[in-house]
This record gives structure tokens, C-alpha cells and sequence, in this order.
């Protein structure tokens, strides 16, 4: 199932998907839906993990500073 819904663009980003979709033999409502949807994706999994972290910090689940330190010796980086 699937739903209407209008959006307004700039000139540019009408013009830059109607070349697009030529040059991809794909409408522009599937790119635009396409994009929406990696865009509510993409959201959706950095907003749960940041809970999950505030969850955490707020238990006080925090790295050592030996963690860390282990952890920037493993990488070659300087913590300090």
C-alpha cells in the first residue's frame, strides 16, 4: 500500500532528479520514495542508538580509562 503526499523542491534539485530518473529509466516518484525511505532508515538506526547510549551513560556503563587507553594502543592513537 502506499500513500500520496506532495513535497516542494528547488528548481535545481527538480531539474538534477528529472535527469535522474531519464538517465535511470526510473520515475521520479520511485527515486524521491527511494530516498525518503534510506533517508527514515538511516534516522531511525542513529536515533535508537543514541538512546541505547544515553541508556547507558545514564546507568554510568562508561569505559575505563585503561579501556580506552587498550583501545588507542590497538589503533596506534594518541588518547592523550
Amino acid at each position: 500500500m502506499s500513500t500520496t503526499m506532495t513535497i516542494r523542491l528547488e528548481d535545481e534539485v527538480k531539474e538534477r532528479l528529472d535527469r535522474l530518473a531519464a538517465s535511470t529509466q526510473r520515475s521520479k516518484s520511485f527515486l524521491a520514495a527511494e530516498a525518503i525511505r534510506q533517508f527514515v532508515e538511516q534516522n531511525e538506526w542513529q536515533i535508537a542508538e543514541i538512546h541505547a547510549a544515553l541508556r547507558e551513560a545514564d546507568a554510568g556503563n562508561f569505559a575505563s580509562e585503561e579501556d580506552v587507553a587498550a583501545l588507542a594502543k590497538k589503533w596506534g592513537v594518541d588518547a592523550g
